[in-house]
């Protein structure tokens, strides 16, 4: 193939896309980019210049022929892209602490993906997703869409059952971080092959078998993780390390992604995020000042490279997640990787039309879930389907603007647990997020 690839980041001005970039530029070998668009909106313009002056002094040093471009015009942005990822926020950090602060003032966990803050930046995201499809269908049909954009498994739920897309792809960069976590438990080379039997939902992921150079080894990696050693290695910057409890794990014979604490330690959780809550140290309001921080530094005319300092922004090494699997559908290459994605009846337990994150090859038609694996284990079946069904309401009221189907997804949703509560949350977040959840506006209006 000799074709320079065009690739257009949307959410260009993100803290996160140095290290994007950084895995292009690793990459370049396998993946020639030619040209890298990065998108933003207005109100994103100068994170989008300072960013694009950091990636220009980036990829100087690297000195490979990779032309930068910016622009507030999807549109022009996407005319010729063979791959577009995702990576916006809508409204920004101020609506993410709106989505944490709000829930806890009522004793409701607060979280951007879980509970009722994940369910508000998914109704406000879903709908500029489907935007984005749309100039894709018609500008670039062609086009892969990565997306990394949270609350992924919602959002890719979404599109899945209410577009006609194919070409959608969610990534995530916790079983990234739960496969490095078992290389250095097992403590494997760079010439070792690990494959991971990993299932579930998008930050409702277990792993339930680990094979290294085809040889299972998951009781050696059960037994680490139970003797609790290097507890801190297996979590996220964003959430509290606080270790499961041995006899549930020996029980439940599988390892949790670390967002299970949101479920399995609730109550401990909820203790801490209170806590913050009342300091003004919600995650959000940290993230807030982690990223000032950050983009003083980014505006270093000599930092040419991805400082060490974005890792505590929470998302690290999710280039690892899209850049690897744009390549492995440019390349062909079958490989493994753990993605969301409709999974057409491969696994037998679940409904057929449901998105999961798996075990996937990837190659030139996407992502197919790997054919070694067709069930899901039954003793944690009940808690995927409590979780899909939330997801599959939030769609539904992303896509209606009901605020009945509002409710029907705050109410089962596993971390609300009062219809009352569920009301006045809802009334509170719709009010506070009135700009950014249009399709809500007769509801919103009615509220007022």
């Amino acid at each position: 193939m000799n074709k320079k690839l065009k690739v257009v980041t949307i959410g260009g001005g993100s803290s996160y896309t140095p290290e994007l970039v950084e895995g292009f530029i690793k990459r370049y070998a396998e993946l020639p980019i030619g040209e890298l668009w990065l998108v933003d909106i207005p109100d994103g313009e100068k994170k989008q210049n300072i960013i694009f002056d950091l990636c220009q002094r980036m990829i100087a040093r690297s000195g490979l022929p990779i032309t930068l471009h910016k622009t507030l015009n999807r549109r022009e942005a996407l005319t010729g892209a063979d791959f577009v990822t995702t990576q916006l926020r809508v409204g920004l950090l101020k609506a993410r602490e709106k989505d944490e602060r709000i829930p806890l003032s009522h004793g409701l966990l607060g979280q951007e993906t879980n509970g009722a803050g994940g369910l508000f930046k998914g109704l406000r995201t879903i709908p500029i997703i489907f935007d984005i499809i749309k100039d894709v269908e018609e500008i670039c049909p062609d086009a892969w869409i990565i997306n990394f954009t949270n609350p992924a498994g919602m959002v890719t739920e979404a599109v899945a059952r209410h577009t006609n897309f194919q070409k959608f792809i969610g990534v995530c960069n916790v079983p990234i971080g739960m496969k490095m976590f078992v290389q250095k438990s097992l403590q494997l080379t760079d010439a070792d092959e690990l494959s991971l039997e990993l299932f579930g939902l998008n930050h409702f992921v277990f792993i339930k078998d680990a094979f290294v150079n085809g040889e299972s080894r998951f009781n050696e990696l059960f037994e680490y993780v139970i003797d609790g050693a290097q507890k801190e290695s297996a979590s996220v910057k964003n959430i509290f390390s606080i270790p499961f409890e041995a006899d549930f794990l020996r029980g439940l014979r599988l390892l949790p992604c670390p967002y299970h604490r949101y479920y399995f330690k609730e109550k401990e959780m909820l203790s801490i995020e209170m806590g913050e809550y009342y300091k003004g140290e919600t995650r959000a309001q940290v993230v807030q000042r982690v990223e000032k921080d950050l983009f003083k530094l980014y505006q270093d005319p000599n930092l040419n490279y991805k400082p060490k300092e974005l890792e505590m922004r929470g998302g690290a090494y999710y280039s690892d997640a899209a850049c690897e699997v744009i390549s492995a559908i440019y390349n062909d290459s079958h490989s493994e990787h753990y993605v969301i994605v409709p999974h057409h009846g491969q696994i037998k337990n679940i409904p057929a039309d449901w998105t999961v994150e798996m075990t996937c090859r990837v190659g030139r038609d996407g992502a197919k879930p790997d054919p070694r694996f067709s069930q899901f284990d039954e003793k944690v079946l009940g808690l995927i389907h409590g979780i899909k069904a939330f997801e599959i309401a939030a769609a539904n009221a992303a896509v209606c603007g009901s605020l009945n189907d509002l409710l029907v997804a705050m109410n089962i949703n596993p971390l609300v647990h009062s219809d009352d509560d569920a009301r006045k949350v809802a009334t509170e977040l719709l009010l506070a997020h009135k700009k950014h959840l249009p399709q809500f506006a007769e509801t919103i209006s009615e509220l007022e």
